[in-house]
């Protein structure tokens, strides 16, 4: 098992505010990340607003959330249309056509299953605008691009509050590749106009979790106050008898199913914060399965990759992925000798 620092590999930059970028050119690389920029914040206004119109603020307090939770929803929301517009706006600057929004499927069913998908998408976009930094060459862009990811890592908070989760669960904020965020985006597009640029990014091959996930408010919280996480948002009571589950924290074991056979000799690598640690899997055709890194906690993706990971993890080793899971941070310690 190795634990190293997390060399970003450039992703996305999701740039976005209420004020024109006044960038006349740009160069092939900012234009591209721009479009990837677009794709996934299409795909975040619309996630947003079909909730709004297919569940009322009565729907939302019937399971249990304010009518103060509610307008801050309508603010996320209004936050992904700008996002859209600036972004459209930049690309029409840079003489680029913007990409149009997509077809999407979303799988949630219900006012909880919505907000459990959003706190996990909503961590997803911050780990892109983290990863996408390095890859703009514009000073202009990469302010906006900053200053957006301070909307959306409030945005995450504020999700992630919502379903339980300790909001700042990891010291670090988690970069993540271009790649990895593509796949997980193309999960939820059903097809695109012809029209589109199309990105150069191809998904990797599927990793799915394959136990029940639970989360605490406070690591020390009590079997009540579990909430079971299994996938994409299906919820259930952990304390009713069914549907037990357990809290993942570091030392548990974790199992993935992979899209196909899994090779001897592959490796889980967990991505959370600003590390990767690879752990030698123990595989049963196409499952893989290794104890969880104490060093992870919060929004970790996991990866099979073919070799111990050092350093960085680059595309050639990633051989399925990235799932997602949720690890319970540990009681947090604080030592008052450090001024």
């Amino acid at each position: 098992m190795k634990s190293t620092f997390f060399s970003a590999v450039p992703l996305l930059a999701t740039i976005a505010s209420a004020a024109p970028v006044e960038v006349r050119q740009a160069t092939n690389i900012d234009t591209t990340v721009l479009q990837f920029a677009l794709t996934l914040e299409h795909l975040e206004n619309v996630f947003y607003k079909n909730a709004l119109t297919n569940f009322t603020q009565r729907d939302f307090e019937k399971a249990g959330y304010s009518k103060d939770y509610y307008n801050n929803l309508k603010y996320i929301a209004h936050d992904e249309e700008q996002h859209v517009l600036l972004l459209s706006g930049a690309l029409q600057n840079a003489g680029v056509t913007p990409n149009a929004a997509c077809a999407y499927s979303f799988p949630y069913t219900d006012v909880k299953s919505f907000i459990t998908l959003s706190s996990v998408l909503e961590g997803v976009g911050t780990s892109a605008y983290l990863g996408g930094a390095p890859l703009i060459t514009s000073k202009a862009y990469l302010t906006v691009a900053g200053s957006i990811l301070v909307t959306e890592a409030l945005h995450t908070s504020l999700q992630r509050l919502a379903v339980g989760e300790v909001p700042m669960a990891n010291p670090y904020g988690t970069p993540l590749d271009p790649t990895s965020v593509y796949t997980l985006a193309a999960s939820f597009i059903l097809n695109c106009p012809t029209s589109n640029t199309a990105l150069p990014f191809t998904p990797y091959p599927a990793l799915t979790y394959t136990g029940n996930a639970c989360t605490l408010e406070e690591p020390s919280g009590k079997i009540s106050d579990l909430i079971k996480r299994n996938g994409w948002g299906k919820w259930g009571n952990g304390h009713q008898g069914q549907n037990q589950c357990r809290a993942i924290s570091g030392g548990s074991t974790a199992s993935f199913t992979a899209a196909s056979a899994v090779p001897a000799g592959s490796y889980l690598t967990f991505v959370s914060g600003l590390s990767v640690t690879s752990v030698k899997g123990t595989i049963n055709g196409n499952t893989i399965s290794a104890p969880i890194p104490t060093v992870d906690e919060g929004q970790t993706y996991l990866f099979v990759s073919s070799k111990d990971v050092e350093g960085a993890l680059d595309g050639t080793s990633v051989l399925f992925g990235p799932s997602i899971i949720e690890v319970a941070p540990q009681p947090p310690t604080i030592n008052y000798s450090v001024q």
